[in-house]
């Protein structure tokens, strides 16, 4: 658990679902991250889930699930979908502790690679850089510079291009 000016950055726990719930429902404009939220935690994926509390309130949240890696490379990839922050609480700082606390997460649970479809301003500041670099796409049909790679295991993606696949919820919404 981590806190800063009285947020606490913790994993996830069947109280907080509702929560989770309501914040997807605020912070976006449709509901499909609220379905694709709702979806993955009924899924056999295995998941980190974590959210930025304060005074009992949840602000944010981030999950993380299983992606995969085609063709087989048997490499531990994670996928970073989707994170949300509540309107009002947004540019504090809560997005990069909840990005800060879910990778030092994902290097405990012993993952090689992590990928994100986002902002290109936002994740290099945490040493994502373009996964093209490496020679792997995305499924989907997007710019190069949004979909980004970070190697936690250095030299683990040298030699294995191929394409990254998202859990068929995403297909879905």
């Amino acid at each position: 658990m981590e806190t800063q000016n009285s947020i606490l950055i913790r994993s996830s726990e069947p109280k907080d679902v509702s929560g989770i719930q309501t914040l997807y429902l605020e912070a976006f404009e449709t509901d499909e991250e609220a379905t694709i939220f709702q979806e993955l935690r009924h899924s056999n994926l295995e998941l980190i889930s974590l959210v930025a509390e304060e005074e009992c309130q949840i602000r944010g949240h981030i999950l993380f699930s299983m992606v995969q890696h085609d063709p087989d490379s048997g490499l531990r990839i994670t996928g970073l979908a989707p994170m949300a922050v509540l309107p009002g609480w947004q540019n504090q700082g809560i997005e990069s502790m909840l990005v800060q606390k879910w990778l030092e997460a994902c290097r405990r649970q012993k993952f090689e690679a992590v990928v994100v479809l986002g902002h290109p301003r936002f994740y290099p500041r945490f040493g994502f850089i373009p996964s093209v670099e490496f020679g792997i796409r995305s499924e989907y049909d997007v710019s190069p510079e949004v979909f980004m790679i970070l190697e936690l295991k250095p030299g683990v993606l040298s030699g294995s291009p191929g394409t990254v696949k998202y859990h068929e919820v995403f297909d879905r919404i």
